[in-house]
């Protein structure tokens, strides 16, 4: 039918399922922004600098332990004898003579896993910025080097700071202190106090995790962020990271129990988890950019400078066309008025 509706011009299925669910709606804006500010790309990045940090953390937990067992002569004398106990053979040998090394150079290796962790770390920080930034959609200058990587100590020390507050709080939240707290009360023999002790702990562990995580997208961005903002964002990726422990530590138990993944298995799953964490914070950092309230108050570039720019044209003449031009035009006028002249003449000359 002729000016009917045109079937094209009917929304699709998902613009109707979001148009109808604004929850759904609010999910495709923030994997749009994720995808369009290239999270996966920060992600890698993350990846590759958290792996690369390990390596200077366990110098410098081996550089505290070899100070600690150095102090302690009776500690070390019974590492000693478990490993003759559970490692007999050259595999003992090998295992003691790696502890001892690391009594011996407990400072070198400190001072050395300390250099390297601080590059790794000032990297995994920058990394870490300029991908909330991107999900933020903020303006970013580059700004002085030294000033840029003072601030990005401060914010790697500040965050490992909430780190251990969190830490603090999930270790409050363990069995030991629990159970601690359960004898205390006089309550051990009350039916499902076990769940209980269970649930509680975990309501703990997420309730710190959330606060680092709202922190995190809040604080971290080069331009930082109101916290209200990111509030519900830091709920989500807390929950997903309680949930990524609880798969990772199942990963381990299953992974462990054979040569081959006692070998390779720890590095895929650090590899893996890391990776999925930097996605997660990035996606949950998009997810709190997406709000109808931050998309009201984002950042709205100015637009590119108009370019006037003057044509003059210079007029040298007629060329020899136009000059044939106009002498075709002036004889072609001079026989018209000579002949208008000579008809005008002939009129008078019959009156």
């Amino acid at each position: 039918m002729v000016g009917g509706p045109d079937v094209d011009d009917k929304p699709g299925f998902l613009e109707r399922q979001r148009a109808a669910r604004p929850w759904l709606d609010h999910l495709v804006r923030s994997g749009t922004r994720y995808q369009e500010n290239k999270g996966d790309y920060y992600a890698a990045g993350l990846t590759y600098f958290t792996v690369l940090a390990i390596v200077p953390v366990i110098m410098v937990a081996f550089s505290i332990a070899g100070f600690i067992l150095a102090g302690r002569p009776e500690m070390l004398e019974q590492i000693s004898d478990a490993i003759t106990e559970n490692i007999p053979g050259e595999l003992g040998g090998t295992v003691q003579g790696i502890i001892d090394s690391a009594i011996d150079s407990r400072g070198a290796v400190g001072v050395i896993g300390l250099i390297t962790a601080s590059y790794a770390g000032l990297g995994w920080m920058a990394n870490l910025r300029d991908a909330l930034t991107a999900m933020w959609d903020n303006p970013r200058e580059k700004g002085n080097f030294l000033v840029v990587k003072l601030k990005d100590g401060g914010a790697l020390i500040s965050l490992g700071l909430a780190m251990i507050v969190s830490l603090g709080l999930s270790a409050i939240s363990s069995g030991p202190v629990m159970r601690w707290i359960v004898e205390l009360l006089n309550i051990e023999n009350i039916v499902g106090v076990g769940v209980l002790l269970r649930i509680v702990a975990l309501l703990i562990a997420t309730a710190a995790t959330s606060a680092v995580f709202t922190w995190v997208i809040a604080r971290l961005p080069r331009e930082p962020v109101t916290f209200r903002s990111a509030i519900l964002a830091g709920v989500i990726a807390g929950i997903g990271f309680e949930i990524l422990k609880q798969a990772g530590s199942i990963y381990l138990e299953s992974v462990l129990q054979g040569p081959a993944g006692v070998a390779f298995g720890p590095i895929l799953g650090i590899l893996v988890f890391g990776n999925i964490t930097a996605r997660l914070v990035l996606f949950c950092t998009a997810f709190a950019a997406s709000t109808k309230a931050n998309l009201a108050l984002a950042h709205v570039p100015a637009p590119d400078p108009a370019v006037i720019t003057p044509r003059v044209q210079v007029n040298e003449g007629p060329g020899v066309r136009g000059g044939l031009a106009l002498l075709g035009a002036g004889v072609l006028g001079g026989a018209l008025v000579g002949a208008r002249a000579r008809r005008g003449g002939t009129g008078r000359a019959r009156h």
